[in-house]
């Protein structure tokens, strides 16, 4: 049996929230073409994905800019936004406060759906970095908070700091070749809490894996398409690939709308 209970769902729920965003978002970590990106996403929202993820680091603000222009064009009301502010933001509040304003400011919005703390900053209590994080949903520059990159020990300890607002998400590196994360799912089920998969494909080496190309043959599938679907079969789990292609868009889309066998999770689990 799979170590995990297979999720069915293409639209998952965002932390304890009624908010429900696809199994499947939108990366914008090193866009090289912004050109052919802004037509790969508009193709992507128009498809039923809803939701974009993006961090002041990416192309120092340019991705936010450019997830600014697919908004515009697309209708606020349709995109799910996710940023990320550097840990040293939240060293001080006037800091954190600033950066926020200014991300939101690059994105064309009044406003976020989810800001994160893009890592912990070694430097500051996490405590303190909460706290600072929620004055930014105090601010009404965010509508829900969380992490990204926190571990189990570091996610706990975020949890217990926050006073009026949850953390809703906890966005990790994960794919079927670095399953490390994977002692974050009982917390996450336990405490409500979405993960969000970064680096899904590894940059592109999840294509040429064999298993994963074997496995797909049965479902008229791409290896990537394959991999992809492990992860949303995942509880709680979000993937959010680059998609810088309509060509891209139309694969990993063809990652929704079934799962894999219980059989086929487990071969991946043990085989690689």
């Amino acid at each position: 049996m799979p170590k995990f209970p297979i999720d069915y769902n293409d639209l998952k729920p965002l932390g304890k929230t009624r908010e429900r965003i696809t199994a499947i978002g939108l990366g914008t970590w090193a866009i090289r073409d912004y050109k052919s990106a802004f037509e790969a996403f508009v193709e992507a929202i128009e498809s039923g994905i809803n939701h974009i993820d993006t961090a002041e680091m990416y192309g120092a603000g340019e991705a936010e800019s450019f997830v600014g222009r697919v908004v515009k064009e697309v209708g606020r009301d349709r995109v799910f936004i996710v940023t990320k502010l550097y840990p040293y933001r939240f060293r001080s509040l006037e800091e954190t406060l600033k950066a926020a304003r200014a991300s939101v400011d690059r994105l064309g919005v009044r406003y976020v759906d989810v800001l994160l703390i893009h890592w912990p900053d070694q430097q500051t209590a996490i405590k303190d970095q909460v706290r600072n994080l929620e004055a930014v949903a105090e601010a009404g520059l965010s509508r829900y908070i969380g992490v990204s990159n926190f571990s189990k020990d570091e996610l706990e300890e975020a949890l217990t700091a926050t006073s009026k607002h949850e953390i809703v998400v906890d966005q990790i590196k994960y794919s079927v070749l670095d399953r490390r994360s994977e002692d974050l799912i009982p917390l996450a089920l336990e405490r409500g809490v979405s993960l969000q998969a970064y680096s899904p494909l590894e940059r592109g080496q999840v294509a040429h894996v064999k298993l994963l190309s074997k496995i797909g043959r049965q479902y008229g599938k791409t290896a990537v398409q394959v991999a992809l679907n492990f992860i949303i079969s995942r509880p709680r789990f979000v993937a959010i690939p680059k998609a810088e292609r309509k060509s891209h868009v139309e694969e990993i889309t063809g990652a929704l709308g079934w799962r894999l066998k219980p059989e086929d999770i487990e071969l991946i689990e043990t085989k690689l």
